[in-house]
């Protein structure tokens, strides 16, 4: 390859990584719109407003801190070390500033933490000490599994592979994004307690009704086209790219829309999510399923969502809001095992993965970020506290935070 092939190439993969990194930025407004429609309406601004500050935290505690926890490469060098021009001592980047986009790209990942998290602690908790656990969560928490299961850190795969036989396999993060979200999210639940009025004296769960139906449904839309990105880019080479991950996510995303529809029995809210329990489920194996497969991992995962979620707020009492336990942290750590049942040959998949492997992977994950979550926001709380009063969280955190309603126009007028 002479070096006009080789310097096309470096772009078009700068390129590729970079349209990758846009999609799932859009997913955040995804986020978004789902909390903004799930939420009650005086709670809305609050949603929209914790998943972009969350973002622009989360960019800056992850450039300085958190990416060079989980690779050991950090930012400091000057703009020519850091578009490749030229070497420095202890930096080496690739041209074109590829790994200046690569950045990116992980960031949007490691962004999604507090945005899945938001969805449960959404209409009770205080804002500023939101930010902070965020804060925490994007430096420190997420990167250090991130290294772990992505980069070369602390020996894991190492270890994964010497005692079961192969590497985990979590292609675009079902368990490294998605249960870590889901279960640091229970913790946050957990120690918040429900929202008031959400049961009775004597334990009966009162309904409590999504602002907008077509809010929830944008923000479903959004992410699942986002997601193609959060998936097929996840190769981060044009080199790497595979129709196959594009097909099986397609699969799995119907297969948790139709098993959700018929166990949630038509409920739009279920329907809607289910899609997304599909999607979350399939990132582990996206790259080594066949679509059948796939297929099977999203249904699964469809109904390991209605079914918990029903169980969550009627049974056991935890009022996660918008249901990210089952959905990202059951349904991601049912990704990771999944991978390694419809992964292997024998199961038409690609091979190169093992059932141990991804058990051992997958409990890991789901079990370090389950103790990280009552770290985290039980320190916050010993600390500074992270629940709304009372009296606040009544009038809604929109104007108990923010100072304004979703709909000023109208409530000045009094329509």
């Amino acid at each position: 390859m002479d070096a006009t092939q080789s310097s096309a190439s470096i772009g078009a993969d700068v390129f590729f990584i970079l349209m990758g990194a846009i999609l799932v930025f859009a997913m955040h407004g995804g986020f978004a719109f789902l909390e903004a429609g799930t939420v009650r309406h005086k709670n809305q601004v609050n949603a929209l407003v914790k998943i972009i500050v969350d973002f622009a935290i989360s960019t800056v505690v992850y450039f300085f801190v958190g990416y060079s926890v989980a690779y050991g490469v950090d930012f400091l060098a000057n703009a020519h070390v850091l578009t490749g021009a030229v070497e420095a001592e202890g930096y080496k980047f690739a041209a074109s500033g590829y790994d200046l986009v690569k950045f990116f790209f992980l960031l949007t990942f490691a962004a999604a933490i507090p945005a899945i998290i938001s969805g449960g602690i959404a209409e009770r908790m205080k804002f500023w000490p939101q930010v902070l656990a965020s804060g925490i969560i994007v430096a420190v928490v997420y990167p250090l599994f991130e290294g772990m299961v992505w980069g070369t850190r602390f020996g894991f795969q190492d270890w994964i592979q010497a005692s079961f036989g192969y590497r985990f396999n979590d292609f675009a993060g079902s368990v490294v994004v998605h249960a870590v979200g889901g279960w640091i999210a229970l913790g946050a639940v957990i120690m918040l307690g429900a929202r008031r009025g959400r049961y009775t004296a004597t334990g009966k769960p009162v309904g409590i009704a999504p602002s907008n139906i077509p809010y929830l449904a944008l923000g479903s839309w959004m992410l699942c086209i986002g997601w193609f990105g959060f998936n097929v880019m996840s190769a981060q080479t044009l080199e790497g790219i595979n129709g196959l991950v594009a097909v099986n996510s397609l699969l799995a995303m119907v297969g948790g829309i139709i098993s959700a529809l018929i166990v949630g029995k038509n409920d739009p809210g279920f329907v809607h999510n289910g899609a997304l329990a599909g999607l979350v489920a399939v990132c582990a194996g996206s790259n080594v399923f066949h679509p059948i497969g796939a297929l099977a991992t999203g249904a699964i995962a469809g109904v390991i969502f209605v079914l918990v979620f029903q169980l969550c707020h009627n049974r056991w009492k935890i009022d996660d809001v918008l249901g990210v336990w089952p959905l990202h942290g059951l349904c991601g750590l049912w990704g990771g095992i999944a991978c390694g049942i419809f992964g292997v040959e024998a199961m038409g998949g690609l091979g190169g993965v093992g059932f141990l492997s991804q058990l051992v992977g997958s409990l890991a994950g789901a079990g370090f970020a389950g103790i990280a979550g009552f770290a985290v926001y039980g320190g916050v709380k010993a600390v500074i506290g992270i629940r709304l009063d009372e009296e606040d969280e009544f009038s809604g955190a929109d104007l108990a935070v923010h100072h304004i309603s979703a709909n000023p126009e109208a409530d000045i007028s009094g329509r």
